[in-house]
């Protein structure tokens, strides 16, 4: 029987309900949701009960109380959980999970040559992953020497680490709100079936879980054979490349970010004054226009302190000012397509890795270049 049949019959089984959906395999897309029929706005299209989510809940106890005294994360709880697992209850689930070869295009798994040509916002975030990694990894293994210390273990779990980071969704129940220093990162769910929706950037099914589980409802209408989707948040592509290893063609939310060219016409002075009045930082541009916060840096470089001042309090719309913002911001932008240009050509030179990852690179800095564009002819 097909994988996909005998995951649906599994599902069913334990009382998911799939209404005119059916998981299907997308030409050179791997797997996603399919309608089977016309489905209307509103229409709940999946529910998922408590029963069938593997949470905390679900981690054999013995497990759950030796990780839990190392101080790991949920993530790091769940994924432990994983590689440990050796029953055949998720069976018809874990047939249809992505294999480990399918995380090459997650940045994680680059080489360090790669890992460095990524922007600037996707090396921060990647920084961020690999230190949870870390601190995972070395509390499996704390908690359980015997079984997850070799080499070939360590790559066991960072499968089944990349899995859990890639296919939760958010959940609480009473043992995360009793769990101590939990945040909202902690608050993760893995479930069948709905661990197939592919992402939208805008929402497709509006997503909702209480003590019953989860359902699942479409706010746009679909026709027979058009694809389902969910929206995993209002990501920006560098985000959604280095969490789930895929760059989108459009994505609404997407931003780049101008932290490296706006920070370096700054002098000391200039950054504290900024940090004082908490605009220090997190400068982006999306597909509109650059951010308050970059207005607020740019103008500090283009008029009086004090009139900059008024600026950041309220009382000055900025206008005197404006004309010279615009231009220091085109010649910025400017600076940062060269860079995107030139490190596209610098990927294209490259052997190091795979052709795939080196290719979606290189379409995350078109991206960003075409981004860059729109906000000069924007100007």
């Amino acid at each position: 029987m097909d994988p996909l049949q005998e995951l649906v019959d599994w599902a069913t089984s334990h009382g998911v309900t799939l209404n005119g959906i059916a998981p299907e395999r997308i030409p050179g897309r791997g797997i996603g949701v399919l309608a089977t029929r016309d489905i209307r706005v509103d229409e709940i299209v999946l529910d998922v009960p408590t029963n069938c989510l593997r949470t905390l809940s679900t981690v054999p106890k013995a497990r759950l109380r030796k990780l839990s005294e190392t101080g790991i994360s949920v993530h790091g709880i769940l994924a432990a959980d994983l590689a440990l697992d050796r029953s055949t209850k998720y069976a018809p689930w874990d047939a249809v999970v992505p294999r480990a070869d399918d995380f090459i295009s997650t940045p994680l798994n680059w080489p360090r040559e790669l890992q460095a040509l990524l922007p600037l916002q996707a090396r921060e975030l990647l920084a961020k992953q690999r230190a949870k990694i870390a601190r995972d990894w070395e509390a499996v293994t704390t908690a359980f020497p015997d079984r997850l210390a070799s080499g070939k273990e360590r790559e066991k779990y960072r499968y089944a680490w990349l899995l859990v980071n890639s296919r939760t969704f958010y959940y609480l129940d009473a043992m995360l709100r009793r769990r101590r220093g939990a945040t909202s990162d902690d608050h993760m769910t893995l479930q069948p079936v709905a661990d197939l929706f592919n992402h939208g950037d805008e929402d497709g099914c509006h997503v909702a879980f209480g003590s019953d589980g989860f359902e699942f409802r479409a706010t746009v209408p679909y026709k027979r054979g058009d694809e389902v989707k969910i929206c995993y948040g209002h990501h920006g592509g560098d985000l959604l490349l280095v969490e789930y290893g895929f760059v989108m063609e459009t994505n609404a939310w997407d931003e780049v970010a101008l932290d490296d060219v706006v920070l370096a016409r700054l002098d000391a002075r200039q950054k504290e004054r900024l940090e004082e009045a908490g605009f220090l930082g997190q400068y982006v541009l999306d597909r509109e226009t650059v951010c308050h916060r970059t207005q607020v840096a740019l103008r500090l470089l283009c008029c009086p302190v004090g009139e900059w001042m008024r600026f950041v309090n309220g009382t000055d719309g900025g206008e005197a000012s404006q004309g010279a913002v615009n231009a220091l911001l085109l010649e910025l932008l400017q600076e940062c397509v060269a860079q995107a240009e030139d490190t596209i050509e610098l990927i294209g030179r490259l052997e190091d890795g795979e052709q795939l990852q080196r290719d979606i690179l290189i379409r995350r800095w078109m991206q960003i270049r075409r981004l860059l564009k729109t906000g000069i002819a924007s100007i």
